[in-house]
């Protein structure tokens, strides 16, 4: 067998079942262990992401070059050759390793009569410009109603926001300040031959050079350290909780933010998430971290109370509310293949019904942080301006230019603008 072939033939399995309808992040979990070596994960890795933040442009491609197009039968074999061209065009890797190891892949897929016809295709991209498209949605790889909200929201920026989805993100951590300094766990990481730099302004957030493993990191199963980007780091500087205060994480998994708030204070934390296996994946996570004792972790529905709330008030909320996560592409490129626009009705109605029914749990004076990793102003500035309008108890706070740019009640940060994703925060107090 050809060096190469399997990583490239699951990675086919991978990406068929991601344009199929699965996630890209569930596939990738429950198929990356089969492979032994660290290197062959990266590659599968890679090309799915590279595969999928141009599909359409190398579906069109295929579609030309191709008299007569491959039936569903054969979706794994189209699958390998999306990847195929991923690599000699967004990977740029060199030719000969890659086709002959993406041809052969096509044995380990149970189709070896397709061998010929991923080499002919594969060679034919290397002595020819690929087919291009007039419309947009194919050369941008976005869908058009995607294309045409960020037009209609952000009009001049809406191409550099297309441009960051097609861009890796870079790797940030978030080092526990409960159990090493950032400048202490640098040196670690610098001792250990990780490069890494600290983010202006975020006190706990280090980027790395080049990503990696998170196993691989020093002292990562002691829980000094956790992998979250800088802009979901910006929520427990949004909230600035402190030592005793009664907090609310209403939508918690993947646990990351309640994490963090943790780290930051000493607070009574109640942790919601509506997915009893994503509570328990929460629970993990904060025991890594040395963070669970006394923290009330449940599964409720937020939209809820009298499911779940004690009657107590808050001192603070973070509503981190589902949505689109439409700021988050170049981290889930499947975003791309499998939101609708017809799904954004849902996640506002959605939104709404969270705000509505989690603001009586809090005390007066206290604070909701609203957040989404969202850059569409339906859930973001409009919602939030929609529920001032009808909740005359609460009222907005301005948070600064550190939160991004300021987009009616709140702050929107636009993908890729200081190495973060892109997202939205709205600091709001109960004033009755």
């Amino acid at each position: 067998m050809t060096p190469g072939a399997a990583p490239r033939a699951l990675a086919a399995r991978i990406l068929a079942a991601v344009l199929g309808g699965r996630s890209l992040k569930a596939e990738l979990a429950a198929r990356l262990d089969t492979l032994r070596d660290p290197r062959d994960r990266a590659l599968v890795e890679a090309m799915c992401f590279a595969a999928l933040r141009r599909h359409p442009r190398y579906a069109h491609v295929l579609s030309t070059w191709m008299a007569k197009p491959l039936g569903r039968a054969d979706a794994q074999v189209q699958a390998l050759l999306v990847l195929g061209l991923a690599q000699l065009d967004a990977l740029a890797m060199p030719p000969h390793a890659a086709i002959a190891a993406t041809a052969e892949a096509a044995r380990l897929l149970d189709r070896p009569r397709h061998v010929g016809l991923v080499n002919a295709l594969l060679r034919r991209a290397t002595r020819e410009p690929l087919p291009a498209s007039a419309d947009p949605a194919v050369a941008s790889a976005h869908p058009r109603w995607l294309l045409d909200a960020l037009q209609a929201d952000w009009g001049a920026d809406a191409a550099a926001i297309v441009e960051a989805n097609r861009a890796p993100a870079p790797m940030w951590l978030r080092v526990n300040a409960r159990r090493v300094g950032r400048d202490a766990y640098r040196q670690r990481l610098a001792d250990a031959g990780i490069e890494a730099a600290p983010a202006a302004e975020l006190g706990d957030a280090l980027v790395l050079a080049e990503p990696l493993a998170p196993t691989r990191l020093p002292d990562w199963g002691e829980g000094h350290v956790s992998v979250q980007d800088g802009s979901a780091q910006q929520v427990a500087d949004a909230l600035e909780v402190a030592d005793g205060t009664r907090v609310l994480d209403a939508c918690a998994a993947p646990g990351g933010k309640a994490a963090h708030l943790l780290e930051r204070a000493r607070v009574a934390l109640t942790a919601l998430d509506v997915d009893a296996q994503r509570v328990r994946r929460i629970g993990s996570g904060l025991e890594r971290l040395g963070l669970a004792a006394g923290v009330d972790l449940r599964t409720a529905d937020a939209a809820d109370p009298t499911a779940w709330w004690d009657g107590e008030p808050y001192d603070a909320v973070l509503l981190d509310a589902p949505c689109s996560a439409t700021g988050v592409v170049r981290r889930q490129p499947d975003i791309l293949v499998h939101r609708r626009a017809r799904d954004i009705d849902a996640v506002v109605a959605l939104q709404a019904r969270l705000l509505d029914a989690l603001w009586p749990t809090l005390r007066v004076g206290g604070r909701l942080l609203y957040a989404t990793c969202s850059v569409l102003r339906r859930e973001n500035a409009l919602q939030v301006e929609a529920f001032l309008a009808h909740t005359p108890r609460m009222r907005a706070v301005p948070l600064d230019a550190r939160f991004g740019r300021a987009d009616g009640p709140g702050r929107q940060r636009l993908p890729g603008e200081h190495g973060m994703d892109g997202f939205f925060y709205a600091l709001m107090q109960r004033v009755d």
